[in-house]
């Protein structure tokens, strides 16, 4: 289903981005943040954005996120059923 949102004209040029660049990153950011917060899994935040999930993965430094973030208990468990 397609989400549109309104945004200034100006804004990508005053990013120094095309249009459709500045759209990607926006898509981009928000696939991240959905996928930060735990709301959506990588594999479909990749979807959202239209690459592979390894691509989405590795792209995740650069908006600082951790590509894998377990808690203490987590981390233990998964180091016991390794």
């Amino acid at each position: 289903m397609p989400l549109i949102i309104e945004y200034p004209a100006c804004l990508p040029d005053a990013l120094q981005s095309s249009r459709e660049d500045f759209e990607q990153e926006a898509k981009m950011a928000m696939a991240i943040k959905l996928f930060e917060r735990r709301r959506i899994s990588s594999g479909q935040a990749a979807k959202l954005v239209g690459i592979d999930r390894v691509s989405f993965l590795l792209q995740l430094h650069r908006y600082g996120v951790s590509m894998i973030d377990l808690n203490q208990e987590e981390l233990e468990s998964d180091i016991k059923n390794a």
